[in-house]
């Protein structure tokens, strides 16, 4: 069986389907059954009080699982009708049995005209794994219709018009109060514009024959709060700030020296036993006054850095940079130090304006800094988040971190990651310089790029998380501070 902290992508899904249902020799009728089965309860369990049931079905096997739960339902004594697009009748072996099935009990199927029935729950089985473009026509007004009865919508597998591949919604698509997978984790479903759209996510391992799943690998996976326990040990008793590393932060233009101010403060609560700050002369002061834990030097030129290059163990260079001479500079002196690198902001320009391979780095873009690394457009990004994630590893040689929703990290020759925390108040500026030195801090206490840009952007959507108790609107980056201290030393787990 699949492990259940794991992501599949489409064909994988669709290859352990299939082997079970050969393996099983009845064409998949038995995992239809425990598909529906499984639905019907899910649907109990989240709303025992509704009585009265939409269940909206589509031509393919994701509509046949729906007329299952149908029939559960109206054997269970719940008002149940099915509807169905006029142009979607059953067109798969399994999806016309189950229709039968629903047909010989006295069930009934209705084309949509318009509207949906009263119902206390929508139950979505129209499309799942199957539609991989934008709905159009009268499907599109469907899934409206469902977004706007105001009820609460079960989808089936997968949100229809949500591409489970990529989390992807190129048209219309189903909001969904809870989404049931079956058999696998869809890695689509968790990252990007799937997150408006999925709801809670459960999932249906179903009963599948033994060897179904074999020589069938994951996709991704996900990186949640219990990875922090194995990967940030505690210290021993006879340490010195030297071994949790130096970490020196680089940016600070004119106008922009709140930025290495936060990635600096980061740093330090994210466990750095030594932080610098290499700015312009006239943020040091202030930086000083609201952090004097860190060493805030004055840089005007390359010549004044060199010598705090010489003692850092990893470099943070980009929050408030800029693209003049100044910081074109010190990129070019960072970039001959041999440091192991955070690249972010400003810096992940510069890149983009001279593309090289990076040795030992860690890059952090947002979509747009994605999309100008790579030459295309936002929304290419945007279409395919684990593509474009992969594709910046390996054109740079380094790990990457896409942020966003369901933020992935990627690296050359590793299963990408995929980050299950943060939320929509930290779309605020300074979170990413607050990202910055906390991947930083991990780098040099220690831990590999990978596992670094992992951990840092699960520590930082956590904190953005605890620091979101009392409302995400108006959420700052230095909020986060006080949960980052208490997260970046977890419980040891259990022996």
């Amino acid at each position: 069986m699949p492990k259940l902290a794991e992501l599949f992508d489409i064909p994988a899904a669709r290859q352990i389907d299939a082997r079970a249902s050969a393996l099983l020799g009845d064409g998949g009728a038995a995992l239809m059954d425990q598909a529906g089965q499984a639905a019907w309860q899910c649907l109990l369990e989240q709303w025992p009080q509704a009585q009265r049931l939409c269940v909206v079905v589509g031509p393919g096997n994701n509509g046949g699982d729906g007329y299952v739960l149908a029939r559960l339902a109206r054997q269970a004594g719940r008002a149940v009708h099915v509807l169905r697009l006029a142009t979607d009748a059953a067109a798969t072996a399994l999806a016309q049995a189950a229709l039968q099935a629903w047909q010989d009990e006295g069930g009934e199927v209705a084309v949509f005209a318009g509207a949906l029935p009263p119902a206390d729950v929508v139950v979505d089985a129209l499309y799942g794994l199957g539609l991989n473009r934008a709905p159009a026509g009268e499907a599109a007004a469907l899934i409206e219709a469902v977004n706007q009865a105001g009820v609460p919508v079960l989808a089936l597998d997968v949100p229809s018009g949500v591409d489970a591949n990529t989390g992807a919604v190129p048209g219309s698509a189903v909001r969904a109060s809870v989404t049931l997978q079956f058999i696998v984790c869809h890695q689509g479903l968790y990252t990007g514009a799937a997150l408006e759209h999925v709801g809670a996510r459960r999932l249906a391992p179903l009963q599948l024959p033994d060897g179904a799943d074999a020589q069938v690998s994951p996709s991704a996976v996900p990186w949640q709060a219990p990875r922090l326990a194995g990967l940030l040990p505690a210290r021993r008793t006879n340490t010195h700030k030297g071994e949790s590393g130096h970490v020196l932060c680089v940016g600070g233009n004119r106008g922009s020296g709140g930025a290495v101010m936060l990635a600096s403060e980061a740093a330090l609560r994210a466990g750095a036993g030594l932080v610098s700050a290499a700015t312009q002369a006239l943020h040091v002061a202030p930086l000083l006054a609201r952090l004097p834990e860190a060493m805030a030097h004055a840089v005007e030129d390359a010549q004044d850095l060199q010598a705090l290059l010489a003692r850092a163990g990893v470099i943070a260079i980009g929050p408030g940079l800029g693209q003049d001479d100044w910081a074109r500079e010190l990129w070019r002196q960072v970039l001959g130090s041999g440091t192991p690198l955070v690249v972010d902001a400003d810096a992940l320009n510069l890149l983009a304006a001279a593309p090289q391979t990076l040795h030992d780095a860690i890059l952090t873009p947002h979509p747009g800094e994605a999309a100008r690394l790579l030459g295309v457009d936002t929304a290419t990004i945007q279409a395919d988040r684990f593509a474009a994630a992969q594709a910046l590893a390996e054109r740079f040689g380094a790990v990457v971190v896409l942020k966003g929703a369901g933020s992935i990290i990627a690296a050359p020759g590793q299963l990408p990651r995929v980050i299950a925390a943060g939320n929509p108040g930290m779309a605020v500026g300074g979170m990413g310089d607050l990202l910055t030195g906390i991947i930083a801090a991990l780098r040099a206490q220690g831990l590999d790029a990978f596992d670094a840009a992992s951990s840092g952007a699960l520590l930082h959507g956590l904190a953005g998380d605890a620091a979101a108790s009392d409302g995400q609107r108006g959420l700052l980056p230095t909020d986060l501070l006080v949960p980052l201290r208490r997260l970046v030393n977890p419980e040891p787990r259990p022996a």
